[in-house]
């Protein structure tokens, strides 16, 4: 099966968690012997290969169609979805939208209804478009514990340092807790927000092959007081090294962290002031550590990159002999 991909960034250059997730996705395809090609609809320099995928930065308006030839497949989501589509309708092509939000631009790109197969990153995504009438499967974002297993460190931890993703409490916390070591990690979207404390230590953005040895290997806690979250996968990395975490409770967080999530709201520094200081006790950390690691196994991927993988190739081979 021939697969195309059309999106607008793409690891490692950009490692956001919907990128991270269409990654995931396409790379199970290109691991099932399927010939995978993703371009790009912005420039970012040469071609390059990651993890047996192609990937073609944008050179004009002609770039998907020199791979349309014999595809099965278009995997979409976010901006590039009206295009994906279309040209999916155009060629007679499966297209599969991901879905990562319900903003307004999403919700409008479901209610047309051009996408073959809708992918919601979670349950509570898959019932805010309960109307939605075509057809759909629910893939939580896949995290191979291979990739992120480590022991975990010392710091405190915010990945991502915009207002959105809670910036103001990590360095309110970094302020209350003097004698503890914090670390932010610039995210790959939004303004980051960067002060100068003595206790906190900004390191850039990193691509996903340098996430466990450079980030969860020196996390002893990882924060995420998100004003909004679909799924949020840096904390089921986390959980992979038995790392608690603190979170905000949307109803992403609450879904993707379930009973290991320690949950606080969002700008309410006390509490989460209270909780950090809870787990500076070792045998509450242990506790949380325990379930975070229980946690991280019941979201093992096996499950849903299998189902991925069966229901795009069933519908790419029905399409096909349809054509016949």
């Amino acid at each position: 099966m021939r697969v195309l991909g059309m999106v607008s960034h793409y690891p490692p250059d950009h490692c956001a968690g919907s990128e991270l997730m269409v990654h995931a996705l396409l790379r199970a395809l290109a691991a099932a012997g399927h010939d995978v090609d993703v371009v790009l609809s912005r420039a970012t320099g040469k071609p390059y290969e990651l993890d047996g995928i192609h990937v073609w930065p944008h050179r004009d308006k002609t770039d998907p169609f020199r791979f349309l030839s014999g595809a099965s497949l278009i995997v979409t989501h976010l901006d590039d979805t009206t295009r994906a589509t279309t040209i999916g309708q155009m060629y007679g092509v499966v297209v599969a939208q991901i879905l990562h939000n319900d903003n307004g631009h999403t919700s409008s790109y479901v209610k047309r209804g051009g996408a073959s197969l809708v992918v919601f990153n979670s349950d509570q995504m898959a019932r805010t478009f309960a109307g939605y009438t075509g057809r759909s499967i629910v893939i939580r974002p896949p995290v191979d514990p291979r990739e992120y297993t480590t022991t975990p460190g010392d710091r405190v931890t915010l990945i991502n340092l915009s207002e959105d993703k809670g910036a103001s409490t990590f360095y309110g916390l970094a302020e209350r807790f003097g004698d503890v070591e914090f670390m932010g990690v610039r995210g790959a979207y939004g303004e980051q927000v960067v002060r100068t404390l003595p206790n906190v230590e900004i390191i850039d953005h990193l691509a996903p092959g340098r996430m466990r040895d450079e980030v969860y290997a020196r996390t002893r806690i990882l924060l995420m007081p998100s004003a909004h979250e679909s799924w949020g996968r840096t904390g089921t990395e986390a959980m992979t090294s038995g790392i608690p975490v603190i979170a905000a409770p949307t109803a992403g967080l609450l879904e993707s962290l379930g009973p290991a999530g320690i949950f606080a709201q969002a700008g309410d520094v006390d509490a989460w002031a209270t909780e950090l200081r809870r787990l500076g006790n070792p045998a509450e950390w242990d506790a949380a550590s325990a379930k975070a690691r229980i946690r991280a196994a019941q979201l093992d991927p096996a499950a849903d990159l299998a189902l991925w993988r069966q229901t795009v190739e069933e519908m790419a081979h029905g399409r096909a002999r349809a054509r016949r």
